[in-house]
């Protein structure tokens, strides 16, 4: 069984007892969270839409809260002699897959 869940912006597949690294949630190591299911399927039949999904949720738990890989962000223009470097890290939570409410 799977199920698609919405968070950060974002859009992730996961099964019961899968560790994704998701967008930073308001949550401190330890705590379980609700995750809104977009879709659900046993491998059977598929389940989309508001109505049949109401009630239905994803509860996972957080794992940890870090920051990931630096990213380089460069700008430049030819023969202007114009070139920017900056870095970016994403705050990043790392989240387990409790279970999947059918």
């Amino acid at each position: 069984m799977y199920a698609i869940i919405a968070t950060g912006g974002k859009q992730y597949k996961v099964a019961e007892g899968d560790v994704i690294d998701v967008e930073k949630l308001d949550a401190q190591p330890g705590d379980k969270v609700q995750l809104p299911v977009l879709l659900l399927s046993d491998g059977k039949s598929t389940v989309v839409g508001s109505a049949p999904l109401s009630g239905k949720t994803v509860e996972a738990e957080v794992l940890a809260q870090f920051k990931g890989e630096k990213l380089r962000v460069f700008k430049f223009q030819k023969r202007k002699r114009y070139h920017r470097e900056k870095g970016h890290r994403q705050n990043l939570t790392k989240i387990k897959i409790a279970s999947i409410s059918a």
